[in-house]
């Protein structure tokens, strides 16, 4: 990874709020184990295509085919972001779509079309879902209900994930809801009934919820059926920050990313587009700006990058009438306001960043910043740099 910002005085005040590097070396332990995937880094659910990691016990076959969702993760796996993989057919998908169909000299219909399905055929040995295992010391963990004021959030040391079902469920790129439809009765779907590799379930009491929600309904050790995200794999010496490192871990986003000189921002279309030359490389679908933060169309250039930055949080700058009117510095994570990574932009006030709510990209507006999946910003910000060009657009 290129370009980290490791001074706050080289963030610029933005509209979104501040991200601020302040403190960065005391949160780093708590980044690391807040997203680690296993204590030592590892990653022990990364995808298995070359076959290196042959466990018979997690060799259940799905009960269903499920195409939309075998279309969603080879999509993903591509660089053409569906957002969300929930198996349906939407706007994220169609755009990923249409990615995929631009970049490969087909009519863009955002449709999957013969001719597409002509195209992707290459990858039908690609299954929909898979079955991996909750590692056994996911149960170390320590999750934590979010408070909504921000006075509270300031007072917490990291905005971590609130269940371990939370976590899974960005660890795949999906909502906790598509996995337990996945894992009917707590078992993978496929398993035999009434023999299911898990035992009787007993979700994991991570931590009290609010209003009689029940506490999480998957467990360390458990088999669970996941969508087959792959592009996960993160090579030796690529990545030397620990927390960063398992940042990436914990969003399945691997190492391995093409370098793009040129991105380009549809207000319109929602999309973030990424290029090498004139070769479009990967697109994302995003949200972007409002009535009162619009998106600043022009070009622009990246100052850097900040990897699980703290947030200024500033009611003033984010147009909020609050009677104490008071700024408060919430701590990193992947549920901060600005998600696990800020792209800082040489238009004052402005950056490219992170979400904790996935399923709202390109549904919800923007405070004036251009706002992506955790994962499809932390893939996005392994392909920049300070010579990439920043286009916005109408």
């Amino acid at each position: 990874m290129r370009h980290l910002l490791a001074s706050a005085a080289l963030l610029a005040l933005v509209a979104c709020g501040s991200p601020d590097s302040t403190g960065d070396s005391a949160a780093t332990e708590a980044d690391r184990m807040v997203n680690a995937t296993t204590q030592n880094l590892a990653d022990s659910m990364a995808s298995d295509d070359d076959g290196e990691r042959v466990d018979p016990a997690l060799d259940i076959a799905d009960s269903e085919e499920r195409p939309i969702m075998q279309l969603q993760v080879v999509l993903d796996r591509r660089g053409f972001g569906p957002g969300v993989i929930d198996g349906k057919m939407g706007m994220s998908t169609e755009n990923a779509l249409k990615g995929f169909q631009e970049a490969n000299g087909l009519e863009v219909t955002g449709k999957h079309d013969e001719a597409t399905k002509q195209a992707l055929a290459q990858w039908d040995g690609i299954p929909a879902t898979r079955v991996v295992r909750i590692p056994d010391d996911w149960n170390e963990l320590t999750f934590e209900e979010i408070p909504e004021e921000p006075a509270e959030q300031a007072k917490m040391k990291q905005l971590g994930y609130i269940s371990l079902d939370e976590k899974l469920a960005e660890r795949f790129h999906t909502t906790v809801e598509v996995l337990r439809q996945l894992n009917p009765d707590n078992q993978p779907a496929g398993a035999e009934k009434g023999k299911g590799p898990n035992p009787q379930p007993s979700p994991t009491p991570d931590i009290a919820r609010p209003d009689g929600e029940e506490p999480s309904y998957f467990q360390a050790g458990q088999l669970i059926r996941v969508p087959n995200i792959g592009a996960d794999k993160i090579a030796k010496g690529t990545v030397e920050q620990d927390d960063w490192r398992a940042t990436l871990t914990s969003l399945g986003v691997g190492s391995d990313q093409p370098e793009v000189d040129r991105i380009v921002v549809s207000k319109a279309a929602k999309t973030l587009k990424a290029y090498q030359g004139d070769k479009l490389v990967a697109l994302f679908t995003v949200s972007s700006g409002s009535s009162e933060f619009p998106l600043p169309l022009g070009e622009w250039k990246i100052l850097g990058e900040a990897y699980n930055p703290p947030y200024a949080y500033d009611p003033e700058v984010l147009g909020k009438d609050q009677a104490d009117g008071e700024t408060h510095q919430l701590p990193p994570g992947p549920n901060s306001p600005v998600g696990v990574v800020w792209i800082d932009l040489s238009k004052e006030h402005y950056g490219i960043h992170g979400t904790p709510d996935p399923e709202t990209i390109g549904r919800a507006q923007s405070s004036g910043c251009v706002r992506l999946t955790n994962w499809d910003a932390a893939r996005l910000a392994g392909m920049v740099s300070q010579s990439t060009q920043v286009i916005f657009e109408a």
